[in-house]
């Protein structure tokens, strides 16, 4: 599947991350193209989370964790001293393996983010949460009950939901962490379909333990194990003529 482009948006050097003693990622370079979509695959544990949650610094909060390399967005390191958090999560969004809906309705969990960074007016947001639901294909079957809970939703649509929150904040990437394993056959389906609409406008980088899922709508795969990056190209290469032997035993079933 071919991307849009391939200019570069964001890009790791040398990238490594403890978790007190334990050294959870291992010197990771890697690009993440513009307006395609990133596939992070590779066994439990290995890694491919922890580096996901690098890339806008949810890694933060936790008091073991140190990190040292660069995360270079739009040629900035975002682990740099003046970097604002806030902004950068702003950028870079994260949608979670589990749907996350805030205990209030769906036009307030929409409006959330919009109102932290300052958009007060009310036409305003009523625009931003009619063009997110709409972004994330589930407008037409919510538009009629904005003030009600968006804990009343199906699984399928308050992972949609999330991505709309997401999406209302206007980042240019999008961090998905497993965001179709807590979904049924055919929710996954109008995930997928989303992720694959969505990158005309955003990068997108996902992981995924679903290796289909993976061959059907990412434009780039990376194969992580025990915290290293073993292999990383198209993922028509990757999937039909890796390099690596590792990867050819985990994509076939064979692995370990």
């Amino acid at each position: 599947m071919k991307g849009n482009t391939e200019i570069q948006k964001l890009r790791t050097e040398d990238l490594h991350l403890y978790y007190g003693d334990v050294h959870a990622l291992k010197g990771i370079n890697m690009d993440v193209h513009s307006r395609c979509i990133t596939a992070l695959i590779g066994p439990s544990g290995c890694g491919k989370s922890t580096f996901l949650k690098t890339l806008n610094r949810m890694n933060d909060t936790i008091p073991s964790v140190k990190i040292t390399g660069k995360v270079i967005l739009d040629g900035e390191d975002v682990y740099g001293k003046n970097v604002d958090v806030t902004v950068l999560r702003k950028k870079v969004g994260m949608v979670f393996q589990s749907p996350n809906p805030f205990p209030m309705s769906i036009y307030d969990n929409i409006a959330y983010g919009p109102r932290v960074h300052g958009q007060k007016r009310r036409h305003e947001l009523d625009e931003i949460v009619e063009r997110s639901l709409t972004s994330a294909a589930i407008w037409d079957e919510v538009k009629d009950r904005l003030k009600k809970p968006a804990l009343g939703l199906s699984g399928g649509q308050q992972q949609r939901l999330c991505i709309a929150r997401c999406l209302a904040t206007q980042p240019e990437i999008l961090l998905m962490d497993e965001p179709t394993s807590a979904l049924d056959p055919i929710s996954t389906s109008k995930i997928e379909e989303l992720i694959y609409d969505l990158k005309k406008e955003y990068s997108i980088v996902i992981v995924t333990h679903n290796m289909q899922q993976a061959a059907r709508v990412s434009d780039y795969t990376a194969f992580f194990l025990l915290g290293e990056l073993i292999e990383y190209d198209t993922t028509n290469a990757i999937f039909s003529s890796p390099k690596v032997q590792q990867t050819e035993n985990y994509i076939t079933g064979r692995f370990g």
